[in-house]
């Protein structure tokens, strides 16, 4: 009996470990391609080759790699061909003044797009790649550009000279292309009151490139091509035999894209 019972434990022993099985404990990896904000706002800092926009994005995120927008924005516009002209005015300080120039162009432009990203959005702090178009209609709103102009008066027998704020007209025509009757340009809010209306088209197509594509903060950067194009010409200068103004304006752009993510 006393020899039986340490075989008897052996086999019992024996018996429990091979019922055993080792577990081994598994990585988990986490992955974060999928959409963890379902929406996001931003404010677009845009300097393009003739002047410069600021504008405001909502987006819903479809997918990880696709955002669809819908944007606001004003800026202004400048013809390529404007000169700025420097004098000493009769005040006695230095002036200049647009030569030529008979309106002011702001821009409101309206428009639905769409941010897509080639690369896949692996990590939180991550670059990612893509692309963005977007089309809308476009508002030029034309405001009178104001020129002080010299006239004479003859007071007490005796010429004197003033200057008065004026706009171009068939009366001013001549003036506004004599350098000699110019003082300088007028106070930028004048001829709000007389604003017209241009409609038209606008898009954009770039690149686009954003950081920390999970964040709860956007921040991107976009560089591209847009235009705007017009029913009608859109009268910035005074036309002459050389000079024509254009219905269609075709520029580079520089965007920087901040904002929010949130569900």
């Amino acid at each position: 009996m006393t020899r039986i019972l340490p075989i008897v434990c052996f086999f019992i022993l024996s018996s429990s470990l091979s019922g055993q099985r080792v577990i081994t404990p598994k990585l988990v990896e986490l992955d974060w391609k999928g959409i963890i904000y379902k929406k996001e706002w931003a404010i677009d800092l845009r300097l393009h080759e003739n002047g410069a926009a600021i504008a405001y994005n909502s987006g819903k995120i479809k997918s990880y790699d696709r955002t669809n927008y819908y944007q606001i924005e004003l800026g202004f516009t400048k013809d390529p061909r404007e000169r700025n002209q420097s004098k000493i005015s009769t005040r006695g300080r230095s002036g200049s003044f647009s030569y030529g120039k008979i309106n002011s162009l702001i821009n409101v432009r309206l428009g639905a797009g769409v941010k897509k990203y080639l690369s896949e959005k692996e990590k939180r702090k991550g670059l990612a790649v893509g692309y963005t178009y977007e089309l809308g209609p476009s508002i030029a709103l034309l405001k009178p550009y104001y020129l002080d102009l010299i006239y004479t008066t003859e007071v007490d027998g005796q010429l004197a000279s003033y200057t008065q704020a004026e706009p171009y007209n068939e009366t001013t025509a001549e003036r506004f292309l004599d350098v000699n009757t110019i003082d300088d340009k007028a106070s930028f809010f004048k001829g709000f009151d007389e604003i017209s209306l241009r409609a038209g088209i606008q898009g954009k197509i770039g690149a686009h490139l954003a950081w920390g594509a999970f964040d709860k903060y956007v921040k991107a950067f976009e560089t591209g091509i847009m235009f705007d194009l017009f029913a009608s010409k859109v009268p910035i200068l005074i036309e002459t035999e050389e000079i024509s103004n254009n219905r269609y304006f075709l520029r580079l752009y520089l965007n920087f894209h901040l904002g929010v993510r949130n569900n």
